[in-house]
């Protein structure tokens, strides 16, 4: 009989600060993200999103991403369902993004196409 020992290496990892401010630009509810929205911020990430949603019934919404430094799929699966219950209580949202980087990478998988990506809050 043949025995395998299995070696686990505990590797630890610093956890990534994730901010998450709201506040209001001009008539719009805003959600400015600073950090990394990954898989270790999700939970925060989605109450902070369905907060603004929830809160601001039938209005406009933003999530600014300037300051965030990764955004994973989840994170975008979550905006995209944020952006459909937005609309269904007739409302929406708009996604804040001025790089380039992140703004092709929302073109490239067709994120712009179901969410409205703009430059600014005030001119979302």
């Amino acid at each position: 009989m043949h025995r395998t020992t299995v070696s686990i290496r505990t590797v630890s990892v610093p956890c990534v600060d994730l901010e998450l401010r709201t506040g209001r630009v001009g008539d719009r509810a805003a959600l400015f993200v600073t950090g990394d929205l990954d898989l270790s911020g999700v939970p925060r990430f989605t109450t902070a999103l369905g907060r603004l949603v929830t809160d601001n019934a039938a209005a406009v919404v933003c999530v600014d991403l300037d300051g965030a430094g990764l955004v994973d799929d989840t994170a975008l699966g979550l905006l995209l369902g944020a952006a459909g219950r937005a609309r269904s209580g007739g409302g929406d949202l708009v996604v804040v993004c001025t790089g380039d980087r992140l703004r092709a990478r929302l073109a490239e998988n067709g994120f712009d196409r179901a969410v409205n990506v703009a430059r600014s809050v005030s001119g979302s």
